[in-house]
């Protein structure tokens, strides 16, 4: 998918402006997220709030070394920063420098393309393993939510320039619902919203030895 990432992924709405929450992902950026576990634990810090390693690792199931390394990858590309207000001697608090990262492979130089390609099988990685989680708390959904809530499997027949178009119009209906930092409405949750947009896999590869 072009990603987007309020959380981590592309998100090319090329005719909005992103905003100065926002941040454009370069190739040292580009190969600091194409991991995973980073873009989860970057995503974790986006939704939920400033965190520590500590926090992060028991949210993931991993250990606090691995967490610490990915929140170290993560500011040394510079997606999240020092929260100095929370810290301690013993503690170190981070936070996201973004609201969210973007990446369009229709627009980018040629040399970020390998770049790109990494980082978007990461986010689809990601992307499917918060599924995983969420399919886990179906059951333990109130009756409003279940309701709400959509698993949805199109097959369509489109040409690339089809696909790019119809993301794009998908893009403009979910701007629309987008809301600012202190604007949710009343009775809301965070509600994640996965388009995903590929071909079925083993029909668009090229033949072997035209790659």
């Amino acid at each position: 998918m072009a990603a987007s990432s309020a959380l981590s992924a592309e998100y090319p709405e090329r005719d909005v402006e992103p905003s100065e929450r926002d941040v454009e992902l370069d190739t040292a950026a580009l190969r600091v997220l194409a991991h995973p576990l980073r873009l989860n634990v970057l995503t974790l810090l986006r939704e939920r709030g400033p965190s520590t390693a500590t926090r992060i690792a028991e949210e993931l199931g991993i250990n606090p070394g691995a967490a610490s390394y990915h929140l170290r990858r993560l500011a040394s590309g510079g997606l999240i920063v020092d929260e100095p207000r929370r810290g301690t001697g013993r503690e170190r608090w981070w936070k996201s420098a973004h609201r969210q990262s973007i990446h369009d492979p229709a627009t980018v130089p040629l040399k970020q393309r390998e770049a790109g390609r990494a980082y978007t099988q990461a986010v689809a990685v990601a992307a499917a393993d918060r599924l995983r989680r969420a399919a886990q708390e179906v059951a333990l959904l109130p009756q409003e939510w279940l309701e709400a809530t959509s698993y949805s499997d199109f097959l369509l027949h489109l040409t690339p320039g089809d696909a790019d178009r119809m993301k794009s119009e998908l893009f403009e209906v979910i701007a629309r619902y987008r809301h600012g930092a202190g604007e949710a409405p009343e009775g809301s949750a965070p509600v994640v919203l996965q388009v995903q947009t590929f071909p079925v896999p083993g029909t668009a590869l090229p033949p072997a030895g035209d790659a």
